[in-house]
């Protein structure tokens, strides 16, 4: 933690500011990150100037600016007291939720969430929400057996569904874990695809493999795989099953058609839970087939133990552009035929 210095008294012509003085330089090295690249990110998030003195960081700006910013520095300076390293989505996050973090300790994953601490453990990582709406639906995957993720691509909603799977699945709370995606060309017409059925829908799943590879070490991946409790395979292939005891991820769910989502959401078996995710702007359906996603919205809305999570253009997290082309497209009429 910073140690604030008084205020001192502005001289004529000289902005106010707020002095925090840190003790390890080390960290403090790794606080500002290569060239001060965190300090520059932190300068354009909150409108704020911060200055590097030493070991003091003097901020300038308008006083609830130098506030908010001082937050999100002692949030990122306690996360590298307790070991962990700063990347640059820890910074963005302590932008959009500056909070001071709590000291680590062992609890699972539920008691985690009480303490308010709102972030998933995985072999490979520890996956932590970047916005309220992140927050939230990470709650909602623990708290409720289905939740809907839905809203525009790169708001996490897939990866943090399959890490509450992965966390479920090594604290014993699921034994499997399955993730499914619709098989539906992105309009184009790939027309014949060689080689066996595995290498024909492997191109259309590649998407939830990068993200449980992000998960578990690969031995124990593929280990899990050929035992059969991680599974990732195409919607049509969830037909005739229950699922008991497993975590299910059905992604890119606007591509389902009603009676798609029907079979699918009847598939849910006893210790089962479910989240399903989807964009309903990009619905790649043939023209006149109403979304499976859009009709669960319209009638499972207030069913008891159903989540519905709802991202925007302000939850994006990939690069800060997509964000703005989200905006972009939500804002155009659509253009004549």
């Amino acid at each position: 933690m910073a140690t604030i210095n008084p205020e001192p008294a502005s001289l004529a012509g000289e902005p106010p500011e707020t002095r925090l003085e840190y003790a390890d330089n080390r960290k403090l090295i790794d606080l500002c990150g290569a060239f001060d690249r965190n300090l520059a990110v932190i300068e354009q998030g909150f409108g704020v100037a911060i200055q590097r003195r030493g070991n003091v960081l003097a901020l300038h700006g308008e006083p609830d600016a130098r506030a908010r910013a001082q937050g999100a520095l002692d949030a990122l300076y306690q996360r590298l007291e307790t070991g962990r390293s700063v990347e640059p989505g820890d910074v963005d996050a302590a932008i959009r939720m500056p909070a001071a973090p709590q000291a680590r300790r062992a609890v699972d994953q539920l008691e985690l969430f009480e303490g308010g601490r709102v972030e998933i453990r995985t072999r490979k990582k520890t996956v932590e929400p970047r916005t309220e709406a992140q927050k939230a639906y990470a709650r909602a995957l623990f708290k409720h057996e289905l939740v809907f993720g839905v809203g525009p691509a790169g708001t996490g909603k897939t990866y943090l569904a399959v890490a509450a799977a992965v966390a479920m699945f090594i604290e014993g709370r699921v034994d499997k874990i399955i993730l499914s995606r619709p098989a539906v060309e992105a309009g184009e017409r790939l027309g014949f695809l060689p080689g066996d059925m595995k290498e024909k829908i492997d191109p259309y799943l590649r998407p939830l493999y990068d993200a449980i590879h992000d998960m578990l070490p690969g031995k124990q991946l593929q280990r899990e795989m050929e035992l059969g409790n991680v599974e990732v395979a195409p919607l049509a292939f969830m037909r005739g099953r229950t699922l008991a005891n497993a975590f299910v991820v059905l992604d890119e769910a606007q591509n389902t058609t009603e009676m798609q989502m029907k079979m699918f959401l009847t598939r849910l078996g006893e210790g089962s839970r479910m989240a399903i995710t989807g964009d309903p702007t990009q619905i790649d359906l043939p023209r006149g087939t109403r979304s499976g996603l859009d009709e669960a919205a319209r009638v499972l809305e207030g069913v008891q133990g159903i989540a519905f999570c709802h991202f925007g253009a302000a939850d994006v997290v990939r690069h800060p552009l997509v964000a703005r082309i989200v905006e972009a497209y939500g804002r155009a009429t659509p253009a004549p035929t």
